[in-house]
């Protein structure tokens, strides 16, 4: 009976409001309204912080036609944390950390706070190491990056006007002493490396010529010491045997 009387309940309920519906009148300028609804849009053009999407509009009749489509590009967030990314450079190389791209800084009528903060000597994300570190800037320049800006920095955007956050990124700093190691692919190949490289890409000048000539010239000196070291060990083998006979 119990269950009975539940299944009444909503039916009744929607009963009484369709009755409702029909006993209010609707304005005739209502009735000619024509409404503007987003039928399409994309993905937000970034995974975290604020991005760019673009939505499709359009005026809808009361008959339900479509018509006056445009687009409008508007923001989107879909999460304001964006984890951390690694950074290297070499020691006095400059480097620029921009925490929001410079198409969105002026987008709209909305105004940004930045907010940076430091942990020296620190690749974390531990929001318990960080520093204040002065700049109120979207962008951070090093000019030029030393080992003593190695750490991490963490750059926090909000809204002015409602002091809302809408991302947060770390920036992990590895600032490599020129000394230590070079960054260059070439320079660090070896000499026979080198020439692998430069017969692989088909290369005919002179200087590839000489690599080659140069290669076979050492090639023949490691066989002939070979040749003459392998001699003189059977030699020194054959004698020692020799007085163990007598």
């Amino acid at each position: 009976m119990k269950a009975l009387e539940q299944s009444l309940i909503p039916g009744g309920l929607l009963w009484f409001l369709c009755a409702l519906a029909a006993a209010v009148p609707v304005p005739p300028e209502l009735r000619s309204a024509v409404i503007k609804v987003t039928i399409n849009s994309t993905p937000c053009s970034v995974t975290c912080g604020l991005g760019l999407k673009v939505e499709e509009l359009c005026e809808v009749t009361p008959g339900g036609e479509m018509k006056n489509c445009s687009l409008l590009h508007s923001l989107c967030l879909s999460n304001w944390i964006c984890g951390l990314q690694h950074v290297s450079v070499p020691a006095g190389r400059p480097l620029q950390l921009s925490c929001l791209a410079p198409n969105l800084s002026g987008f709209g009528n909305h105004t940004y706070g930045y907010t940076w903060r430091r942990a020296p000597g620190l690749i974390t994300t531990n929001d318990l190491l960080f520093q204040p570190f002065p700049n109120p800037q979207p962008a951070l320049s090093l000019a030029p990056a030393t080992e003593a800006h190695a750490g991490t920095y963490r750059c926090d955007v909000q809204l002015r006007q409602t002091f809302k956050l809408v991302k947060r990124i770390y920036f992990g700093l590895k600032v490599i002493s020129r000394d230590l190691v070079d960054l260059s692919f070439q320079k660090s190949l070896t000499w026979a490396q080198k020439l692998v490289a430069n017969l692989g890409q088909g290369s005919t000048g002179n200087g590839s010529q000489e690599g080659q000539q140069r290669f076979w010239e050492m090639e023949t000196f490691y066989e002939v010491v070979l040749g003459v070291g392998s001699g003189v060990i059977v030699g020194v083998l054959l004698s020692l045997l020799l007085c163990c006979c007598q």
